[in-house]
């Protein structure tokens, strides 16, 4: 360690402060335990530029132009919070399948975390009057379309607005964002380290020993007999990969995404919270809510489908919008390089133009101009499953190496469809249950993976 200028030595390390790792950070430091928590990007909240359309071109990877080699555009946040920094504030329950099939119980960590950030869906008042006529619209054609639950408080907010920009960044406070968790870990007395990029992780004998890395451009070394990855769907593959793990990164799930959009004659959705309403089609595998691309970004999506798309944008704010998210299958892969390839199968196309379709008939039904109407380029909203439980993690997200764990979208065995916040908070619950429940984080063998059940 002498030879490194920044050298630590602790009992855990987290590395990344999205849900996951913020989560495991915050409850293994209040119960008293030695942790340092490394991120590779800076705290942006409260910075003149947060939220705004600026904002993603400074915090997003790649300045929000990351796509896969197929052509999907991925939004990655790079900062304190991870990707609760640009979300909806979602909150979607954890699949059935996930205790079904892969015996993974998070129910009282979930009721615990509902309580706790008082998850519910928004006031009849908040949820918009365009989106509750799309919601209304989708009930008349059959759709049991329900109010979404929110990590979204408009009583925490002194200047509640929330709109289509809101997914850029939350300026008003109201939503919540890992980053709180962040700030209750460092209360409790667990170290910070933004500015920090994780290199490899040091594997000695089959037991984890720490992490290397860099820390604002001077190598880095952190010695810990227990490691928590969270560094991301694309982030923890690339780690792994760098650590010898071949495996990492074979295969991923997006959640891939896309909005079906059309202009109306009354006002649209573009200043109405986004994602008020939902319907989660199970049978064929997709998930539609209420969603518009802000002002800004809706020329950019528009104009990618064609001309006759981009003559809309002068209609903005008269348009409605119907996201649809679907379970896409597992494909493609994030390779040492960094180059991601999502390929679209025949299934997940299937499932894209169903849901296209009847976000179609939705729109025609809520007014919208049949002539106006449109479907956007594919997005990538959920990099996920790239170092699935089941084959690479054991029931407890331990890997092969004993006290190497992950802790975050990347540890799905299949796609959720739906939101994943959180499902990812329920996982570091659990995980920090565990690792607090192991002789206080000492160590225990390394498991074999836990084979899909049935």
């Amino acid at each position: 360690m002498a030879s490194y200028p920044v050298s630590r030595s602790t009992d855990i390390v987290v590395v990344g402060s999205g849900p996951g790792g913020a989560t495991v950070a915050r409850q293994l430091a209040r119960a008293g335990q030695k942790v340092m928590l490394l991120e590779c990007g800076k705290d942006h909240r409260g910075k003149p530029y947060y939220g705004t359309y600026l904002g993603p071109l400074l915090y997003a990877d790649r300045a929000s132009l990351l796509f896969s080699k197929e052509g999907m555009n991925i939004i990655r946040p790079l900062m304190l919070g991870g990707a609760t920094s640009m979300y909806c504030g979602s909150a979607g329950m954890p699949p059935p399948w996930l205790k079904e099939r892969y015996r993974v119980d998070l129910d009282a960590h979930i009721e615990e975390t509902v309580q706790e950030l008082a998850i519910a869906p928004l006031a009849p008042a908040e949820r918009g009057v365009a989106s509750t006529r799309i919601a209304e619209a989708a009930q008349a054609l059959g759709q049991e379309w329900e109010p979404q639950p929110k990590f979204m408080r408009p009583a925490r907010s002194p200047a509640f607005r929330c709109g289509a920009r809101c997914m850029m960044g939350c300026r008003c406070g109201a939503k919540w964002n890992a980053a709180e968790y962040v700030d209750d870990a460092v209360a409790a007395g667990c170290e910070l380290l933004t500015g920090a990029t994780v290199d490899e992780v040091i594997v000695e004998h089959g037991q984890v020993g720490g992490v290397r890395g860099k820390w604002r451009g001077m190598p880095m070394h952190v010695e810990a007999k227990t490691v928590v990855l969270s560094a991301g769907g694309m982030g923890t593959p690339l780690i792994l990969q760098r650590s010898g793990f071949h495996d990492a990164g074979h295969g991923m799930a997006m959640d891939t995404t896309t909005i079906v959009c059309g202009i109306a004659k009354e006002k649209g959705i573009g200043d109405e919270p986004p994602m008020t309403w939902a319907w989660a089609n199970d049978e064929i595998g997709y998930m539609l809510s209420t969603l518009l691309d802000p002002w800004g970004l809706y020329p950019i999506m528009a104009g990618m489908k064609g001309i006759r798309p981009l003559g809309t944008w002068a209609g903005w704010s008269r348009a409605l919008g119907v996201m649809v998210k679907i379970k896409d299958e597992i494909a493609g892969g994030i390779a040492l390089d960094g180059e991601v390839s999502k390929p679209i199968t025949e299934r997940d196309r299937y499932r894209l133009n169903h849901g296209a379709i009847t976000g179609r008939q939705i729109l025609v039904k809520a007014g919208a101009d049949p002539d106006t109407i449109f479907v956007t380029p594919l997005r990538g909203t959920h990099p996920c499953s790239t170092v699935r439980l089941g084959e690479m993690l054991d029931q407890n997200l331990q890997t092969r190496v004993a006290g190497l764990y992950v802790c975050d979208a990347s540890a799905f065995p299949e796609a959720l469809d739906r939101p994943t916040v959180l499902t990812i908070i329920g996982f570091g619950k659990r995980l920090a249950a565990h690792l607090l429940a192991s002789r206080s984080v000492e160590q225990t063998p390394a498991a074999e993976p836990l084979r899909q059940a049935g």
